[in-house]
């Protein structure tokens, strides 16, 4: 229970160790369906009478994955949330290398969408980044040195389990991430709150690199300097600006209305091709 409760509060424990822990059904059930490398899942008593948990448990225990039974209380006592998921997991690690979202085969028809995050702090603002990425079936998310831990309990929960759908880079030096994908061909846009062109208009046919900023300050200049353009959504009331995730949103779902609107991937009936 101690190294819970450490992998739960400690980034150094969760890379010391290689692993994370993931809570809720939700979350986990996305882990089982992903095949992630699963070290062992836990429940307290709570679980027993909700029926889906009881059905994650037993997909897990089919899975041939050890499932331990914790006495009440102790979830409790290691989570750090006000109210503690009953079932949590410890996984290996899933993120993958920047090498990997670069290469030709990503595209099926389509251009491929990447999002960089550079220095986005907060995580659950990083959580949801991943959750949008997934939905709106982008290529892969790159995690920038001086970003919020992809692994923080924080930035799980609030994926949804996307942490196992979407490719995460994690790690790597902004203007290295940025040198590396306009060499690939990708179009880097950066997101402005003001001042870039408007976002229902820019072209953004191609491959696309989509660089989001820290929530209160933005890119910096070292990372502005290897955008190719940046864009901006017009803001209408007298709101300052968007949340980061919010944004992120907004413009993947715009790039996967474009793609819906030419046909997307042939092999896609949705016409929103899974870009892996």
């Amino acid at each position: 229970m101690q190294r819970l409760r450490r992998l739960l509060r400690q980034r150094s424990a969760r890379r010391a160790d290689g692993v994370f822990v993931a809570e809720g059904v939700r979350v986990l059930d996305a882990a089982v369906a992903a095949n992630a490398p699963i070290e062992a899942v836990y429940y307290g008593p709570e679980a027993l009478v909700a029926p889906v948990a009881v059905a994650l448990l037993e997909r897990a225990r089919q899975a041939g994955l050890r499932v331990l039974a914790l006495q009440a209380g102790v979830i409790e006592r290691v989570s750090g949330t006000v109210t503690p998921q009953p079932v949590l997991g410890v996984v290996g690690r899933v993120d993958v290398e920047l090498e990997s979202l670069l290469s030709p085969d990503l595209v099926r028809g389509v251009p491929a969408l990447v999002v960089v995050c550079v220095d986005v702090r907060d995580p659950g603002n990083l959580g949801s980044v991943l959750r949008s990425a997934d939905a709106s079936g982008a290529a892969g998310v790159v995690c920038c040195d001086g970003s919020a831990d992809v692994y923080n309990p924080k930035t799980v929960r609030a994926s949804a389990g996307s942490v196992f759908h979407v490719p995460i880079v994690v790690e790597r030096v902004p203007a290295e991430v940025l040198a590396a994908l306009g060499a690939a061909g990708f179009e880097r846009v950066g997101t402005m709150p003001r001042g870039g062109a408007d976002y229902a208009v820019a072209a953004l046919t191609g491959r696309v690199a989509l660089v989001l900023g820290n929530e209160a300050s933005g890119l910096d200049a070292e990372a502005a300097s290897y955008l190719d353009t940046s864009v901006s959504i017009p803001m209408l009331g007298r709101a300052e600006s968007l949340n980061v995730a919010m944004a992120a949103t907004v413009l993947c779902f715009e790039l996967a209305r474009r793609r819906r609107a030419s046909g997307g991937d042939a092999g896609d009936p949705t016409g929103i091709a899974r870009l892996r």
